[in-house]
């Protein structure tokens, strides 16, 4: 099939209206930005004029997306891509007044407490969320009752430590960050801080991912044999909703403060 009728995907209509050629020269990761954004709002229930932040956005195509089809405003956050880059496509989009791109780490984010209505993180999220210490200090950003959403690259069921034979040749290490939904709703709501509303895998989803990669890199033989053998047993497009609740969070600690109190060593 040629690229544009891969693209041009009846499960995703929002997503079928964008030019090919915009989106492949946006890509900044292995998932299609605007198939996984646009199913990941299907559970997700955006009003015009919120504030969106668009954690690990990439080269910012979710964000224009996010802006374009719900009318919320977008905080474009990434820190391995350029934020001028992403200006320059912000602006080519003609959205330049309702999103906004910078550059910052997701464990150091400039943002006010409560400030945003909602965080979404596209293919992205695993990267630094399994971290235990780490909800808290998004989900701070968040008002009573926004929402924190993901979707990306994830597992159908956990695997236990150990990999199934067909996907061994292209398992890394760092692949131990997929989960999937079920692991995602547990390590949020032991934290007490979210309620989880929507864990569930895409339909369909491995064939997506692979139709992404031999449209994107076709040349990714390994991850391209893992998926067709793999047939959706094992790896999935896992999405994750949930909203903050009413418990309180933990000031950030960044420093501690001391006083010397000078004795003899001896």
């Amino acid at each position: 099939m040629a690229v544009t009728g891969i693209l041009q995907c009846p499960q995703f209509p929002r997503s079928s209206t964008y030019n090919p050629a915009w989106l492949r020269a946006g890509v900044s990761g292995g998932a299609n930005p605007l198939w996984l954004t646009e199913w990941l709002c299907e559970a997700l229930p955006l009003r015009r004029g919120m504030r969106v932040l668009d954690l690990g956005c990439g080269r910012a195509v979710s964000s224009i997306f996010l802006h374009r089809e719900f009318g919320v405003q977008v905080w474009a956050t990434d820190l391995w891509f350029s934020a001028t880059e992403n200006l320059r496509r912000i602006e080519d989009a003609g959205v330049v007044d309702g999103v906004f791109p910078l550059r910052a780490d997701a464990r150091k984010l400039p943002f006010a407490d409560g400030y945003f209505d909602a965080i979404v993180s596209i293919d992205s999220f695993p990267y630094y969320g399994t971290d235990e210490l780490f909800l808290p200090s998004v989900v701070r950003l968040l008002r009573p009752e926004g929402l924190l959403a993901i979707a990306g690259a994830g597992l159908a069921r956990e695997l236990d430590g150990v990999v199934p034979e067909h996907l061994r040749a292209w398992w890394t290490p760092d692949l131990w960050c997929l989960h999937s939904p079920d692991w995602w709703q547990r390590h949020w709501e032991k934290s007490g801080l979210v309620a989880v509303t929507a864990a569930d895998t895409m339909p369909e989803g491995t064939q997506r991912w692979l139709d992404w990669h031999r449209v994107v890199a076709p040349d990714n033989a390994l991850e391209i044999a893992a998926l067709e053998a793999d047939q959706g047993r094992t790896l999935a497009y896992v999405r994750a909703v949930a909203r903050r609740t009413s418990a309180a969070i933990d000031a950030v600690v960044t420093t501690v403060e001391t006083t010397y109190d000078p004795h003899p060593l001896r």
